[in-house]
């Protein structure tokens, strides 16, 4: 007999125990004829004192399990409420990291953001989901498997403790996004700006990849779950900002991507509608104390220093850092009002120079009055429900640096 026929043994038991209980039954009713039963006491017999006999003992109840309440996410702290014509929005920003696979900056950028109700995007990279055993999973396009320009996820404690920042940072009201793979660039190709459309589905197939299965390629079952819908991760920033866009931009169509924060812009400026989803394009900056440059961490390191290591230089680099986005908040508040991107990873580069100037500055600006630091999901919901004239008053409104 194979195995597909054979009935489970548990069934076969309680078909045993079940046929063996009909038997005695029968038994019973055929002892019993002619006998006559126990008789109830009527309504003026007194009940007989003593012992109760087990068929007239109360059955307790079982408790009702109280059930687990689900956790709820945090509300969005940005209004969805229509401008009137020639009405100010409120000054946006928007902090992100990429990389975001740091548990210490987790921590301390979930509680600086606390203070001041403040939400911020992870941009996480993907391989981050993969302990450095199961490194082959991922396929770099154009690489051997295995093989990226950073490290993949450590042993299974550290990726597991990173699915709960994850899980705890959502909850909080705050964004993930893509910061795709294997951060493929220039100096290690081929890299974005070489891949075809092709690629980059790849590089996303793998991304969702990891972020649904991450456990079954891990061999970590019973940890628990990622707990944010992949539906969730609408948007993101590339590697080194690299890409061809007309390459890139069916991948995004084909995983419901909408929008992007990679493209180099000129100015701070409002988002508008490219390459078919909302593109915020990188902002410039004349900074006081580095002058112009684009407005990232690794960007102001390289106009400091060239990005030298120089840890001694640290607070000089942090107060120049900060004053950088003192200005770009002022430029923005008193001129065209466009979110301003605070674009950062999570890092110490430097002695640590870049990471506690945008956590000052998250705590001396969010609180302002006119004032909301949100996620990119966010600010388009809120730039969605505007009127069209509107929001292309806005968009019309000449770049501040």
């Amino acid at each position: 007999m194979s195995l597909r026929s054979a009935r489970p043994v548990g069934t076969v038991r309680r078909a045993a125990l079940g046929a063996g209980a009909v038997v005695a039954a029968l038994a019973l009713v055929a002892g019993c004829t002619g006998s006559p039963g126990p008789t109830e006491p009527g309504p003026t017999a007194e009940r007989p004192t003593g012992d109760v006999s087990p068929s007239e003992e109360p059955t307790p109840e079982e408790p009702t399990p109280t059930p687990t309440p689900t956790p709820t996410r945090a509300a969005s702290n940005v209004p969805l409420t229509k401008l009137a014509p020639g009405e100010n929005p409120p000054q946006f920003i928007i902090f992100s990291f990429d990389g975001a696979g740091w548990h210490d900056r987790w921590t301390e950028f979930r509680e600086a953001a606390a203070q001041v109700d403040a939400r911020f995007t992870g941009f996480l990279t993907g391989i981050y989901l993969l302990t450095d055993e199961h490194r082959d999973a991922y396929t770099g396009p154009g690489h051997a498997p295995g093989k990226a320009s950073v490290g993949f996820g450590g042993d299974a404690a550290t990726v597991t403790t990173l699915v709960g920042d994850l899980n705890a940072a959502y909850l909080e009201g705050h964004e993930i996004g893509t910061h795709y793979n294997g951060h493929f660039c220039a100096d290690n190709p081929p890299g974005g700006a070489d891949w075809t459309t092709a690629d980059w589905n790849s590089e996303l197939d793998q991304f969702f990849g990891f972020w649904n299965d991450w456990q079954e390629i891990n061999g970590l079952q019973d940890t628990p779950p990622l707990e944010i819908p992949a539906s969730e991760v609408t948007g993101g920033r590339t590697p080194c900002l690299e890409g061809n866009w007309d390459q890139i931009a069916p991948a995004w169509a084909a995983h419901g991507q909408t929008y992007d924060s990679s493209i180099p812009g000129s100015g701070i400026a409002w988002p508008k509608q490219e390459y078919g989803v909302w593109e915020f394009r990188m902002q410039t900056t004349s900074s006081p104390t580095l002058g112009n440059v684009m407005a990232m961490d690794y960007n102001f390191w390289y106009k400091f220093n060239k990005a030298q290591n120089q840890p001694e230089r640290a607070p000089e680099i942090r107060a120049a850092v900060l004053e950088t986005y003192r200005h770009m908040y002022d430029v923005a508040f008193n001129g065209n009002r466009a979110p301003v991107l605070v674009a950062n990873h999570f890092n110490q580069w430097s002695g640590n120079a870049f990471n506690p100037a945008a956590k000052d500055f998250m705590l001396e600006a969010c609180g302002k009055p006119e004032t909301i630091c949100a996620t990119y999901q966010d600010v388009i919901a809120w730039m969605n429900v505007q009127d069209p004239a509107v929001l292309a008053e806005l968009q019309a409104r000449p770049p501040v640096s």
